[in-house]
């Protein structure tokens, strides 16, 4: 376990420069009998707040061992109906549904989205009997929520509301999934087919694994029969868009325009998670590398709220695993293996663009939780585009939706020494409130600004590419170029000469011409600029 404390951030106890409105966030857990155990599902919600929970998996962390990683036994193999007004749960078996409906709804990481009550349900890694193997299904899956719960409830046939078709552009799992002006955005992801195994194959089973990389946007015509995909688009970058497994969230832009914003994730090129994030609109997606976020790299429950009256907004993470943490004197403290964390953070963006994100010091999550969680709202206060409207909301302390599931672990680093004991999938729900009438207390605010500020020269380059860079304190530093395949093509070590302004030549010569991405990490920042080799 490698841990370091970063002292090149300026923490303080916040009360915000910029102005909005203030308002506090609690949770309190509540317990549901029969509720499952589960993470990394998909959920839901009927016509009269019913939650249906399909997909995931009900043990804890994978195992690393090839033999034991992603057991079929652990799949959830059932549909849950879950009304938390009545404390009632009911479950139907869901190996009744055709073999490759089946398969696909026992997988986990799936991508999902609810469009008025019907679930959408793509792609998803697991056990296949078909192919005999574990596999990412290139499948879309549509679910008639009300129907379906009702005829779980009444024991009745689940069968008739499901419907599926096939589309290798959706054979994709750890992705997240928008829904926006009639057009879906499958952002990020993979496609992961064998057996897990990080071991080597000397140790196991070999496997694919490629990273979409990509925004793919489509629209799915579904007029209750009928299925189909239509006007499939791509957008491809192998650098900003190669994560999976992040949290995305829907977002209004200070401009006003709807759309999402791809934070952090794993992995990079260096197996690190990614602290810049990706903002995506209809028109375009945009890298953000002035800001990193820190304190929350992994898929978790989160909630977007929208501030209409300053023009902010706010997402806020629960728990989960994250590269950063803070310790008792509000030290950023890096631990390179990883770890679940029980931190609740905020990331806010400004009527000017810029960024800040806080850890809410007066809260955490009571447990090592979050990790493949899900917020669940209450529809009541919220945009159409599942964004809470902080105007909408009482002065008081409102409940604003649950947080229910997830990994829970018995310690922060378990990952190497994982036998399967060490952490559980979690049934307990946690109700979420926002209270307007209590100030911000005892919020740390972190300066995520990135200071290294990259610049080179000339653009197209021949023989010597120049490059200048801040350096924040004599620290090496990594500089990497990749193709625009993203395979790294030029390493090197950067020793600054001073804190400050650093130069640096490097021979680009003998690359070959077209497109590249620059890059220089210091452990805790991280900026990237393209070229062109001609």
């Amino acid at each position: 376990m490698t841990k370091t404390t970063t002292t090149l951030l300026l923490l303080f106890i916040s009360t915000f420069t910029f102005s909005q409105q203030e308002f506090s966030v609690d949770i309190e857990p509540m317990v549901i009998p029969n509720a499952p155990g589960i993470h990394s599902y998909a959920v839901g919600k009927t016509d009269d707040q019913k939650w249906v929970v399909l997909g995931g998996r009900v043990d804890g962390l994978h195992q690393r061992q090839p033999f034991a990683a992603f057991l079929d036994q652990d799949n959830n193999k059932n549909v849950f109906v879950i009304d938390v007004t009545t404390n009632q749960v009911w479950s139907s078996d869901i190996s009744v549904l055709a073999p490759s409906i089946y398969e696909q709804l026992k997988s986990t990481n799936q991508e999902f989205y609810q469009r008025d009550t019907m679930l959408y349900i793509i792609g998803g890694y697991g056990f296949s009997a078909t192919a005999n193997d574990h596999i990412t299904f290139p499948n879309v899956t549509a679910i008639s929520l009300n129907e379906l719960a009702d005829a779980v409830i009444t024991n009745t046939s689940i069968t008739p509301y499901f419907r599926q078709i096939t589309d290798v552009n959706l054979k994709v799992t750890g992705g997240q999934l928008g829904y926006l002006d009639s057009t879906f955005y499958l952002v990020g992801g993979q496609l992961f087919d064998g057996r897990y195994n990080p071991m080597g194959p000397d140790h196991g089973p070999g496997f694919i694994q490629q990273y979409s990389n990509e925004i793919r946007t489509f629209k799915i015509q579904d007029d209750g029969v009928n299925l189909s995909i239509t006007n499939y688009a791509a957008q491809h970058d192998t650098i900003n868009l190669h994560r999976r497994d992040y949290n995305m969230s829907p977002q209004i832009f200070p401009n006003g325009d709807a759309g999402f914003t791809a934070f952090s994730g794993v992995f990079d090129y260096a197996d690190m998670p990614y602290l810049n994030t990706v903002d995506i609109t209809p028109n375009n997606y945009n890298t953000v590398n002035s800001f990193n976020q820190y304190l929350s790299q992994y898929h978790s429950a989160k909630l977007p709220i929208y501030d209409t009256v300053d023009n902010v907004m706010h997402t806020i993470f629960f728990g989960g695993i994250s590269q950063f943490t803070m310790d008792s004197q509000a030290n950023l403290i890096e631990d390179l293996d990883v770890p679940f964390v029980k931190t609740i953070s905020r990331v806010s963006r400004f009527s000017d663009w810029s960024m800040q994100e806080t850890k809410l010091g007066y809260i955490e999550m009571p447990t090592l939780v979050g990790s493949g969680a899900e917020f669940i709202p209450i529809n009541q206060y919220y945009y159409e585009h599942e964004i809470l409207n902080l105007e909408s909301l009482p002065n008081a302390r409102t409940l604003v939706g649950y947080i229910y599931g997830g990994i829970e672990s018995s310690a922060e680093n378990i990952f190497f020494i994982n036998d399967g004991t060490q952490s559980s999938a979690s049934n307990v729900i946690f109700e979420v409130y926002i209270d307007k009438s209590t100030a911000n207390q005892d919020e740390i605010t972190i300066n995520g600004d990135n200071s290294i500020n990259l610049n080179i020269y000339p653009n197209p380059a021949r023989r010597k590419l120049n490059i200048s860079y801040f350096s924040p304190e004599m620290k090496d530093m990594n500089l990497t170029v990749y193709s625009s395949e993203g395979r790294m093509v030029l390493s090197e070590r950067l020793q600054p000469e001073k804190i400050g302004v650093n130069e640096r030549k490097i021979d680009v010569s003998e690359l070959s011409d077209g497109l590249y991405i620059i890059e220089i990490n210091n452990g805790s920042y991280s900026d990237q600029k393209q070229f062109i080799k001609k």
